[in-house]
C-alpha cells in the first residue's frame, strides 16, 4: 500500500516549484494563486531571499502551493492508499485528494498564516526541539513547569518539539537537559505554534473552516490531532480546527500507517525531512521523493 506524505513549515528553499512552473497546467495554478493571495507569491517562491521566504504568510502558502501542484502534476501516478500531512501539510493532503478544492485549500492556508502570525504577535512565545529523550519524560516535564510549555510535535522517536511562552519552554528546557537530553535547541520561529498559545487564531480559522465545503477524500487521510485515518467530512472539519492548538502527533501517524499496510512512503512537496522521520520510525521501509 502506497502512502504518501505533505510536509509543513521548515521545508522551503528559494526556487521552490521553478520546475512545475514550466508546465502549462501547472502555471496556470501558480497564476490563480497569485491572484487570489493578491501579491505574486511565485516571485518570492522562485527568487526570494530565506528572509522573505520565512515569514509565515509566504511560508504556509507557499510550502502548500508546491505539494498540491506536484501532486496535481503526477496524474494517473498519483495513486494514494493513504496520506498524511505534517501541520500546514494536513491541508495540501486534502486538496491533493479532492476533499478541498484548490481554491479553497489556498484560502484556508491563507487564512490560517495570518491568524498564527497575529497569534504570535499578541504573546512573546517560541519552541525547542527535544533531542534524545522519550516522549513521557518530555510529557512529564512540561506539565512540572508552571508557565505554558506543551508537546507540540512528536516528530519521531527521540525527537519531540516543545512549544509555548519563552520562559515556560526556556525552564523546560533546562529541565530537559538535566534529565539527560542530548540537545534542548531553541527553534527560530515567531511563535508558540500547535500549543494554548494558538488559541486567537483557533477561533479565527474556526469559521473559516466551518464555512467551507469539505467533500469525502479518495482515500483516509491520517490527521495530525489523533493519528487515526479519517473520510468523514466533519470529522475532518473538527480536527482541522483542533490542530492548532494541539500536538502533531507524527510519529503516531506513521506507525499508524504501517501497521494499516503502508508499504511505501511518497513525500509530496519542497525537500526530504519526511522521509528522514519516516526511517527513525522503520529504517527498512522504502521512502521517495514525488
Amino acid at each position: 500500500m502506497k502512502a504518501y506524505i505533505f510536509p509543513g513549515q521548515g521545508s522551503q528553499f528559494s526556487g521552490m516549484g521553478k520546475e512545475l512552473y514550466q508546465d502549462q497546467k501547472s502555471q496556470d495554478l501558480f497564476e490563480k494563486a497569485n491572484e487570489i493571495l493578491g501579491f505574486r507569491i511565485t516571485d518570492i517562491m522562485f527568487n526570494g531571499s530565506d528572509e522573505e521566504l520565512k515569514q509565515t504568510r509566504v511560508t504556509q502558502p507557499a510550502i502548500f502551493l508546491h505539494s498540491v501542484i506536484l501532486a496535481d502534476s503526477l496524474g494517473g501516478y498519483f495513486t494514494p492508499d493513504m496520506v498524511a500531512g505534517h501541520s500546514l501539510g494536513e491541508f495540501s493532503a486534502l486538496v491533493a485528494t479532492g476533499a478541498l478544492t484548490f481554491e479553497d485549500g489556498l484560502r484556508l492556508v491563507a487564512a490560517r498564516a495570518n491568524a498564527m502570525q497575529k497569534a504570535c504577535e499578541i504573546q512573546p512565545s517560541t519552541m525547542a526541539a527535544i533531542l534524545g529523550l522519550d516522549d513521557f519524560t518530555v510529557e512529564e516535564v512540561c506539565q512540572m513547569v508552571s508557565e505554558i510549555v506543551v508537546p507540540a510535535n512528536y516528530n519521531c522517536p527521540g525527537q519531540l518539539v516543545i512549544s509555548g511562552s519563552i520562559e515556560g519552554v526556556d525552564k523546560a528546557c533546562a529541565l530537559l537537559t538535566e534529565r539527560g537530553a542530548k540537545r534542548a535547541l531553541k527553534l527560530n520561529v515567531s511563535g508558540a505554534f500547535h500549543s494554548p498559545l494558538m488559541e486567537a487564531a483557533r477561533a479565527e480559522l474556526e469559521d473559516a473552516i466551518a464555512a467551507t465545503n469539505i467533500q469525502a477524500p479518495v482515500c483516509p487521510v491520517y490527521q495530525n490531532i489523533d493519528a487515526k485515518p479519517h473520510t468523514d467530512p466533519a470529522t475532518i472539519k473538527q480536527n482541522l480546527i483542533a490542530q492548532l492548538t494541539g500536538p502533531v502527533r507524527w510519529t503516531q501517524t506513521i506507525k499508524r500507517m504501517l501497521e494499516d499496510g503502508a508499504t511505501s512512503f511518497v513525500e509530496v512537496g519542497p525537500g526530504n525531512v519526511l522521509q528522514g522521520l519516516v526511517k527513525k520510525v522503520d529504517r527498512s521501509v522504502e521512502t521517495k521523493s514525488a
